[in-house]
């Protein structure tokens, strides 16, 4: 597997503060890695560090199997958290300027502006200012000048921050295709949803150190606490089974509602032969679902974090 960046035992102090302690990730070419954690917990520190912001005190970062150096600045797009506009300028004067910056000529910057506004809706915003947009609007803005030319790796700190739910979905598709177009992204963010809809990866971050990284499908699988979500519907009392069940299982929580004569349950078995307590089940009641119960990344992020801050 190739790896479009890797760092190695990268560390970072403010003074007394450490931000970063011995901090080793590989990112894999051409996916999207959720860079996950509390506040504070070193994310943007690290992030500064790609971004040649900011330097490690000891380890060392590769870009595409080269150390990292000024001229990679160039193949790196970054959308920050904290977004900055000039508030007075005209929207299409400004993405034209930041285009440049990225070294795009003015040519073809207007002609890769003009694409983008056109894909997201907002060409007669050319001649807008700033400052008559709002959160959402700019943020557009913003998302478009990071893209733009065509980085090879994206790092995107919180970017549905201030959009509505239609507009969030609209960059989310972007994110996307960017991807499937060969794009890396780095992606941070808190939304735990949005980790569970994109990142094939992820690592997380907790007090400056990491804690856990790896695919998130496997990371998923290695959480699971042999929990099944059961539907029953009932053909008798549904007290009485109950009782029964609670007497052959384990059982973390269960809701019956006498008029559906619908119980539902979620059981614990570690070591018992699912299809032996299915049958079972089945010989009681009508089967609705019988599913196990496989831990959300916002699950999996709260365990661990609380696991470690214990």
């Amino acid at each position: 597997m190739n790896h479009i960046l890797v760092a190695e035992n990268v560390s970072k102090n403010f003074g007394r503060h450490t931000a970063l302690s011995n901090i080793s990730l590989k990112i894999p070419e051409n996916c999207i890695y959720g860079l996950l954690g509390p506040n504070g917990a070193g994310k943007t520190t690290l992030i500064r560090i790609i971004n040649q912001i900011t330097h490690p005190d000891s380890g060392r970062v590769f870009l595409n199997g080269e150390p990292l150096a000024p001229h990679h600045i160039a193949t790196i797009g970054y959308l920050p958290e904290e977004r900055g506009l000039y508030k007075s300028m005209k929207v299409g004067e400004q993405a034209l300027y930041l285009a440049q910056l990225k070294g795009l000529s003015k040519t073809e910057a207007k002609k890769r502006l003009y694409y983008w506004f056109d894909r997201l809706e907002i060409g007669n915003w050319w001649n807008k200012k700033i400052q008559e947009l709002s959160k959402g609007m700019a943020q557009k803005i913003q998302f478009i000048v990071t893209v733009l030319h065509e980085p090879k790796l994206l790092i995107f700190d919180e970017p549905f921050s201030g959009f509505d739910p239609i507009n969030a979905n609209k960059i989310k598709d972007e994110i996307l295709e960017l991807k499937k177009k060969g794009t890396s992204i780095i992606f941070s963010t808190h939304r735990m949803e949005s980790v569970e809809e994109l990142c094939e990866y992820i690592a997380l971050l907790h007090k400056s150190e990491k804690i856990l990284d790896g695919k998130l499908s496997e990371i998923k699988n290695a959480y699971k606490n042999h929990t099944y979500a059961v539907g029953l519907q009932l053909n008798e009392n549904g007290a009485s089974l109950l009782e029964d069940l609670k007497a052959k299982f384990a059982i973390n929580e269960s809701t019956f509602n006498d008029d559906e004569k619908q119980l539902d349950l979620t059981l614990r078995l570690p070591n018992e032969d699912t299809s032996a307590v299915l049958n079972y089940l089945s010989s009681k009641a009508n089967v609705n679902h019988f599913q196990e119960m496989i831990p959300s990344a916002n699950d999996i992020f709260i365990q661990t974090v609380n696991s470690k801050s214990q």
